[in-house]
């Protein structure tokens, strides 16, 4: 049984991780994942953000499809089907507190890089041993964690790539990968009643999240969106890897 307390979280936290996603075009997971391992086990709260990943790709992907790179897409999606199951045995067979402290630290360090804004060299053209870099960890870090985004958002950061190409190519990857990975969760016997029942209650800030994150997308200016993001991001990354280093809350 789902007490309400914990209902009304976990609709709180699909929505806000909705919008971002959304606006930004990823790291839903970033924020969904580290929140709601604060309240569920890591390994539900990573199959859970998945599902949600794969609802929201496949919205954007036949709304944008035409700007989908679809040379890197092929390529990090390939490596990262090397990754993912490397990423799924860790899910299931490290201890829940080590998973939130990799999490957390992961987290923080992306929060980190991203809110320096350091100048970071670009790649004129696709080089193919940063895209399976990319695509590997992402593989590894979505098994694992169910988010997929650093490793692309950093690649197509060093790309260049203009926000609609951005956002409909990491979408397109996104929704294959977190099929791929949503198959390996229910292998493992992950997607099961506790997972839809949760899936259930999210299901309407979903589509509520969809909507506010396009108002915002349209309103907003996108780099004060992002800082106030990546901020966020690197508080709760470090509250996530002091809990799983304290096995307890903090």
């Amino acid at each position: 049984m789902i007490s309400a307390s914990t209902a009304a979280y976990v609709v709180a936290v699909i929505f806000a991780a909705t919008i971002v996603r959304t606006t930004l075009g990823f790291g839903e997971a970033l924020v969904a994942v580290p929140l709601l391992a604060l309240r569920l086990p890591v390994a539900v709260a990573a199959p859970l953000a998945v599902v949600v990943s794969i609802l929201i790709a496949f919205l954007v992907v036949v709304r944008d499809w035409r700007h989908v790179e679809v040379r890197s897409a092929t390529w990090v999606t390939i490596a990262s089907l090397v990754g993912i199951p490397l990423g799924i045995y860790l899910l299931t067979h490290a201890s829940d507190h080590m998973a939130k402290a990799v999490l957390g630290a992961i987290i923080a360090a992306f929060g980190v890089y991203a809110v320096r804004g350091t100048t970071s060299p670009r790649l004129a053209d696709d080089d193919l041993r940063w895209l399976g870099a990319a695509g590997f960890i992402a593989g590894v870090m979505g098994g694992a964690y169910g988010m997929n985004g650093p490793p692309l958002a950093i690649y197509g950061t060093l790309r260049g790539w203009p926000p609609h190409r951005f956002r409909a190519t990491l979408q397109a990857y996104f929704l294959i990968a977190s099929l791929v990975g949503a198959t390996g969760y229910a292998t493992q016997g992950l997607i099961n009643g506790q997972l839809a029942r949760y899936l259930l209650l999210a299901l309407p800030s979903v589509a509520g999240g969809v909507a506010v994150g396009r108002a915002v997308a349209n309103r907003m200016r996108s780099e004060q969106f992002v800082g106030a993001v990546y901020v966020g991001l690197v508080l709760i990354g470090i509250v996530l890897f002091l809990e799983g280093v304290l096995g307890q809350r903090v």
